[in-house]
């Protein structure tokens, strides 16, 4: 029945996402802040659950301001992100002064929140924007959604080494490892295709490199999620997605893969 769950909600998310992703423009910007700024809900949800009062509509409308930001007004987004952390401070230092002792804290993680949801979130509004976008955004995040699956099946038919027991107990190295090398072979199998189909010309073994570095790198992001549900006692960020949890479980990969693959793109590749 889980497993139902989960394919019927994953057709829905691809029929919904893939067109958005191709048509690109406004109607995928708008998928893109409608996704993370639900995620943003769920981080300070997260936090909620362990007394660390992260607020809400700062957090939420703060990541949504720079998401919109880095799509439509690049020249002003890093003065929003600036005001936002100001307007965190105050809101925080009110809170302290009105009682609440651990308003320090809670600042910390409102900014954490808006920076790391909203800054490095908006990355993959620029990788679909950039030359090629379309094909770019498909090769990265095929190659991290490859590693991801392979790392999955692997580890569930030969894992016997934890990763990480605290973070994730379920994870292997075995698991990793065959994630690192399919999102290798995916990356280099992912840049002909999309060659022979019209998109830029890579090299298979640019695409080899670039998937490598995805798979090596992008499982910190699932990771790193991990660390914050584990501290607060819950299993998934929340349970939007049937069969899934929530919108941040889903995101947690391909954040760190968005911005990794604009910068390697913008740095090395064009």
């Amino acid at each position: 029945m889980i497993l139902v769950k989960r394919t019927l909600a994953a057709l829905v998310l691809a029929l919904i996402g893939i067109p958005a992703v191709i048509v690109g423009g406004i109607y995928y910007n708008l998928l893109i802040i409608l996704l993370i700024g639900i995620a943003a809900w769920e981080y300070t949800r997260i936090f909620h659950a362990i007394d660390h009062n992260a607020s809400t509509i700062l957090v939420v409308g703060g990541v949504v301001a720079i998401l919109l930001g880095r799509a439509y007004f690049p020249d002003v987004a890093a003065a929003v992100f600036a005001l936002i952390l100001l307007v965190a401070m105050a809101i925080h230092l009110i809170e302290y002064e009105r009682g609440r002792d651990r308003a320090g804290s809670d600042f910390a993680v409102s900014v954490a929140g808006v920076a790391y949801l909203g800054w490095v979130g908006a990355y993959l509004i620029d990788l679909r924007a950039m030359p090629d976008g379309l094909w770019w955004f498909f090769l990265v995040l095929g190659a991290v959604w490859i590693a991801d699956s392979a790392a999955y099946f692997v580890g569930v038919r030969f894992g016997k080494h934890l990763l990480s027991p605290r973070l994730s107990p379920k994870k292997t190295w075995e698991g990793y490892w065959g994630g690192v090398v399919f999102g290798t072979l995916g990356g280099a199998g992912l840049a002909v295709l999309w060659a022979s189909l019209g998109g830029p010309v890579l090299p298979w073994w640019q695409g080899a490199a670039l998937g490598a570095v995805l798979s090596v790198v992008t499982t910190l992001g699932d990771l790193g999620e991990s660390m914050f549900k584990r501290q607060a006692g819950l299993k998934d960020s929340s349970n939007i997605i049937p069969g899934h949890g929530g919108v941040l479980d889903r995101l947690d990969s391909w954040l760190w893969g968005g911005v990794l693959g604009y910068l390697l793109i913008a740095w090395f590749l064009l």
